[in-house]
């Protein structure tokens, strides 16, 4: 049994995750904006936690402290998605979307690591989405919705950043997109369906926030330090991210337009799929290994000439 954490609790993935995080046994401690609702069985709500304000750390640990000696897992998935178009961008709305996404997850691992609550052995998870990816921006998908998307992106290098610098602590910071392999990161909730997003629910495959959940804490069950700071899609996605220790790319699920030309190499082609050093596709620890040789010996060689 473990006791588990999760952020943004209310509703969506995060009430899921605690629903079935109790209903095997584990302590889950669960936070929402508002008022908390009443603790029921193994599940103690903490009420009047907004990630979005300076106070939610400081306020998150002092309840915890009460409660709690130690955290094994803590799930971040509070988010927010405010719509926008190049003609009508909001800043309000971004700072919204930053804050909530990228700069809270710092300061809530900050403050319970700081107080104690996080220590060798614990797993922390950000829950991100594949609409960060820079690389898999597609043209067909046209532009907007600035801050949800690049808010995400930042929230992947918060997530590296944070691995390396818990990582002599032996704390296990993983970065996951929870979607369903025909709509990445996308799920019927509340959120998606107040951005209008509801009417792509169904022709685009949708998965649930329960069936997200589930997915997601059997991959958080094998999630340890070898896998620290990189980026994972414990469903799969569009592109073939998978995971699985062993990854390959299934060709099923990748796009011509995605791949490029017919005469280019893997090696070209690979740059297009990954977004960042953490997604980690078809490649085994002794191909990183090798790719990572044959760099420097080519750096050498130009240094040489």
């Amino acid at each position: 049994m473990v006791t588990a954490l999760v952020v943004g609790a209310s509703r969506g993935l995060g009430a899921s995750l605690v629903e079935e995080y109790s209903r095997t046994g584990n302590t889950v401690f669960a936070t929402s904006r508002s008022q908390a609702p009443k603790s029921i069985g193994s599940i103690t709500y903490i009420g009047g936690i907004d990630v979005a304000t300076e106070h939610a750390g400081p306020d998150l640990v002092g309840s915890l402290k009460e409660l709690a000696s130690n955290i094994d897992i803590v799930v971040i998935a509070a988010g927010y998605f405010g719509t926008e178009s190049f003609d009508e961008p909001s800043w309000q709305e971004e700072v919204k979307m930053y804050t909530t996404s990228s700069i809270a997850p710092v300061f809530l691992v900050h403050h319970l690591v700081k107080a104690g609550l996080l220590a060798k052995g614990s797993k922390i998870i950000l829950v991100s989405s594949e609409s960060g990816s820079i690389t898999l921006r597609h043209e067909s998908e046209g532009g907007g919705n600035y801050g949800h998307h690049a808010s995400k992106s930042a929230l992947n290098m918060v997530g590296k950043l944070l691995s390396l610098d818990l990582k002599e602590k032996g704390i296990a910071v993983g970065i996951v997109h929870v979607g369903e392999k025909d709509l990445p990161g996308f799920m019927r909730t509340e959120m998606t369906k107040s951005v209008g997003f509801d009417k792509f629910w169904d022709n685009g495959g949708a998965v649930t926030p329960d069936e997200a959940a589930k997915s997601l804490i059997k991959f958080i069950d094998g999630f340890d330090m070898e896998k620290t700071g990189e980026y994972w899609a414990p469903r799969g996605s569009r592109y073939g991210m998978v995971a699985e220790s062993d990854l390959n790319i299934s060709a099923n699920n990748i796009s011509k337009e995605t791949l490029g030309p017919p005469n280019w190499s893997l090696e070209r082609i690979l740059p297009r799929l990954c977004s960042c050093r953490g997604e980690v596709m078809g490649k085994t620890e002794k191909q990183q290994e090798d790719k990572r040789r044959r760099r420097q010996q080519r750096a050498e060689k130009d240094i040489g000439a």
